[in-house]
């Protein structure tokens, strides 16, 4: 079957093979479907546009995980994983879901715990959660990631996340096995402790790893306007902001300032404004942020 696929965005983990498109149709394009893949909440509207334009082609499917539908109010769960359909080659899910039932994340609304998939090669792992996934699948993962880490000669990464609070000392061993040594990508949430990811930092320093390095980064939510289970609405300031990005850099992690953006249409009257988006960059280029350390201290 030919399916074309449509994004309406392109960043680095979007494939970009002949059956890849990013606008409307063009006046040859044929295929027997036609999937519109949505990774972003805020790119719904684009979505609906585009599965307009391309349903003179062939029939349209909209699905990924930032789509809203009656059938999917929190998201599409997704159901088997093919490599190079709707990320590149070498970006990979081995499991979907998350057990925290975070306020501010719709994860656990769609998978309340880790789903396991079949393991598939890669070197860029985009899990929920991996770290909260039973002891057998992490162990089966990693050892995926070691032999093609050495036979496609790369650098293992963990860009969709990896959190503090699940970390184990088998999984630290694991992180520090990897050679050469993986960039990590952690996270700290408005929900999370400082304790929580001084405990992870001290840990896998301990094994090996270095800040100079910069492998050892951290995503840091800035800039949101969320409302908690219990109705208390919590806003980011430019001073909490900053607190919490350096607190990290001191702990030996490299900070990446991620902006919230609002889901819904409803809390779209909160979006960040350009001062935030400026501050926001200032905060995401490792070289800026050390450049930046450096001159103060």
């Amino acid at each position: 079957m030919r399916i074309i696929r449509v994004f309406p965005s392109q960043t680095n983990a979007t494939p970009t093979d002949e059956l890849c498109a990013f606008g409307p149709p063009g006046l040859f394009d044929e295929a027997d479907e036609v999937h519109v893949s949505v990774t972003f909440t805020w790119h719904r509207e684009k979505a609906e546009r585009l599965a307009e334009q391309w349903r003179h082609v062939a029939p349209v499917k909209i699905g990924g995980v930032g789509w809203r539908s009656p059938e999917f109010p929190h998201g599409d769960p997704g159901a088997e994983f093919v490599p190079g359909r709707y990320i590149r080659y070498g970006y990979t899910f081995t499991s979907r879901g998350c057990p925290r039932k975070c306020w501010f994340c719709s994860v656990p609304l769609r998978d309340p715990t880790p789903r396991l998939l079949p393991i598939q090669d890669g070197w860029n792992i985009l899990d929920d959660n991996l770290l909260a996934c039973p002891r057998p699948h992490v162990e089966a993962v990693f050892k995926m990631l070691q032999r093609v880490s050495r036979e496609k000669r790369k650098r293992v990464e963990f860009t969709g996340g990896l959190e503090a609070r699940a970390l184990e000392d088998y999984q630290v061993g694991l992180l520090a096995d990897l050679k050469p040594r993986p960039n990590c990508f952690w996270a700290y949430d408005p929900q999370d402790s400082y304790e929580t990811l001084a405990s992870a930092a001290k840990r896998l320093l301990a094994a090996g790893f270095t800040a100079r390095s910069h492998r050892l980064r951290c995503y840091v939510l800035i800039g949101y306007t969320l409302m908690t289970h219990s109705g208390k609405v919590l806003r980011d300031t430019f001073d909490k902001a900053e607190k919490r990005l350096k607190d990290m850099l001191d702990l030996g992690f490299t900070p990446m300032a991620m902006l919230w953006r609002p889901e819904t249409r409803e809390d779209a009257k909160y979006a960040p404004g350009a001062d935030w988006k400026g501050f926001q960059k200032r905060w995401a280029r490792p070289a800026i942020i050390h450049a930046n350390a450096k001159g103060h201290a």
